[in-house]
């Protein structure tokens, strides 16, 4: 009998990500944005069947897609190696060199809003002039022709709908990820969509059903996300739909049908729900992903869904109108290994320190293949999840024999208003003891041991990971920070210039809370920090700048801790080229093994 050998990391990593897509008018073409060739570029296909062809080989990301209703030309924004300043540009209906077409200085951001239905007016966001606060501007792509619409003033702003008449635009007041509040622009008058109550409320999404009728994800006065609805002509604003226990996250609306298409976040995993125009409420519908990131719906009324599954790497899906089963358009899968090969978490629950239940995704090594070792995942955000999408790094150390443990400690999304709040000016201390408590109910469950736990976090979880090993070296063995900050004083001064109005609800102020800052900077605690680590940083991020980690390494190495650090030229804050992703998880097992100590395997 042939005996292949185990994968190799590169295996794993053979799969592609997929960031977004967009769907051409005539519903003849797809694209979107891939590392399909190992590096980031637009991709596209022709429907029905096609192969994916390249349209762009600047190996670079871009921030959104969208083809001009005509088939004149596709529109998007690129930025530089990872450092979110993205510029936009026009392509060829067949792709080849972007043309800028609104001029801006390398280091100003745009965001794309909308387009005009007959293509002719694009509607954008920008730091240009105001880093701040943002502006919002409408350019005619005929005449050049750029108006200012609404300048940002003491808090960031974003434009998130205009009517499809191009008469009235809402603006979003942004003051954290859990406050915000939406207006209305018409006939150069302002109002409030969301009646002003005493709770900080949430407004997630945003578009016009009609010329006169708003739909909008909020939960204001509730728990949960909910759809609401608001009334241009009577100013009345009215929830529509709610889910008990879902939080609303996207929403869709076919004119036509009036049918309303919406997905919720519960817990690890979305779901979908459709509302249709006489029915009372709304009906849940199958999908064939866990997790879904972008979604799009069509004059015809067919939906596409990009997402991925806890085994199913990034594919696109579409559900024709009407129909009930969904028609898989890409074939993403990892290379040589089946579904029986991976490893489908469970979702386990246990009690914080002060009684709170923290719902988490334990992945368990197959009893054939299992070392004895642990891998507690602390996640991004803060104010995000761990849910059931497929993570190549995840499925990679199963196959090494590591278990892997990913809590949503407090200030996961996923849990109502209230839990995601939980992590607001407290990022150092209600979280770490959710993780705490984490680490202990594996202890107590007989999965792992102190001499048996690594713990590796990116991001935020980056943070978490510095923090518990400056503050519990004595519950693992090793850590790996990927992009954390290690200092929230000079994490505060270098974030981007946009985040900055709201830094104060969202982390704190560094002279009001400056006692609870150091108190949870992991810097504090560089004394008790023995563990070996790895380090991990992407020479341009934007997000957590490359002087976070740098300080962090260099206090270490000063100490004569083991210290390994690995820097990225040609990423920012996460990673977007496959040789690099190699390069680190390839590092990363080593790492793991290395520091591990000889043991009898448990199950």
């Amino acid at each position: 009998m042939i005996q292949f050998p185990k994968p190799d990391v590169e295996q794993y990593f053979q799969t592609y990500r997929i960031s977004h897509f967009a769907v051409s008018a005539d519903e003849k073409r797809l694209f979107f944005d891939s590392n399909l060739n190992g590096e980031p570029n637009i991709w596209a296909m022709d429907l029905p069947g096609g192969y994916p062809y390249p349209l762009t080989y600047l190996n670079q990301s871009s921030q959104f897609i969208k083809p001009d209703p005509k088939g004149r030309h596709i529109l998007t924004a690129f930025d530089r190696d990872g450092d979110e300043n993205y510029h936009l540009y026009a392509l060829k209906p067949e792709g080849g060199v972007p043309l800028q077409i609104v001029s801006a200085e390398p280091n100003d951001r745009c965001y794309f809003s909308e387009l005009s239905k007959d293509g002719q007016r694009l509607y954008y966001v920008t730091s240009a002039g105001n880093p701040n606060y943002l502006n919002s501007r409408r350019i005619d792509l005929e005449t050049g022709e750029d108006v200012l619409l609404y300048s940002g003033e003491e808090v960031t702003s974003h434009l998130m709908a205009v009517s499809p008449n191009e008469k009235s635009f809402v603006i979003l007041k942004v003051y954290s990820n859990t406050y915000q509040t939406a207006h209305l622009h018409r006939d150069g008058e302002v109002e409030l969509i969301l009646p002003v109550s005493g709770r900080q409320s949430q407004v997630t999404d945003v578009l016009f059903a009609d010329d006169d009728r708003l739909l909008m994800v909020t939960n204001d006065n509730e728990a949960y996300s909910y759809v609401a609805e608001y009334r241009m002509d009577t100013r009345e604003f009215r929830p529509l739909c709610k889910i008990d226990g879902e939080d609303v996250e996207m929403i869709r609306w076919h004119e036509a049908s009036e049918t309303l298409y919406f997905w919720t976040l519960t817990g690890t995993e979305n779901r979908m729900y459709m509302l249709g125009k006489d029915a009372e409420q709304p009906r849940r519908l199958d999908m064939p992903l866990d997790t879904v990131e972008h979604t799009h719906l069509t004059k015809a009324g067919n939906v596409y869904i990009l997402g991925r599954g806890a085994i199913q790497p990034h594919n696109i899906y579409r559900l024709s109108a009407g129909g009930d089963s969904w028609e898989a358009l890409t074939a993403n899968r990892v290379t040589g290994l089946d579904p029986s090969d991976l490893v489908y978490p469970e979702v386990i629950r246990y009690k914080s320190y002060d009684g709170l239940e923290i719902e988490a995704l334990f992945f368990k090594a197959k009893p054939d293949q299992a070392n004895g070792y642990t891998v507690f995942w602390p996640h991004g955000g803060p104010q995000a999840s761990e849910a059931k999408f497929f993570r190549p790094m995840f499925q990679l150390m199963l196959a090494q024999g590591y278990h892997i443990f990913a809590p949503n400690f407090r200030g996961s999304t996923g849990y109502g208003a209230e839990f995601v709040k939980m992590v607001e000016r407290d990022w150092g201390e209600g979280p770490r003891l959710d993780c705490v408590a984490g680490i202990h109910w594996l202890f107590d469950q007989g999965i792992s041991s102190a001499d048996r736990l690594f713990v590796v976090g990116g991001s935020y979880g980056g943070y978490m990971t510095l923090l518990l090993a400056g503050r519990h070296p004595e519950l693992f063995r090793a850590a790996v920070d990927i992009f954390g900050p290690s200092n929230l004083f000079t994490f505060l001064e270098s974030v981007p210039e946009d985040w900055k109005p709201m830094m104060d609800n969202w982390l704190g102020d560094p002279v009001r809370d400056r006692e609870r800052l150091t108190k949870d900077s992991p810097i504090t605690y560089l004394d008790q920090m023995v563990n070996p680590m790895l380090v991990i940083q992407g020479a341009n991020d934007p997000r957590v700048v490359k002087a976070e980690s740098d300080q962090i390494v260099a206090a270490l190495q000063d100490k004569g801790v083991d210290v390994e650090y690995i820097v990225l030229d040609d990423e920012g804050h996460g990673f977007s080229r496959r040789a690099n992703e190699v390069l680190v998880y390839r590092r990363m097992l080593e790492f793991l093994q290395k520091h591990q100590e000889a043991a009898v395997p448990q199950a």
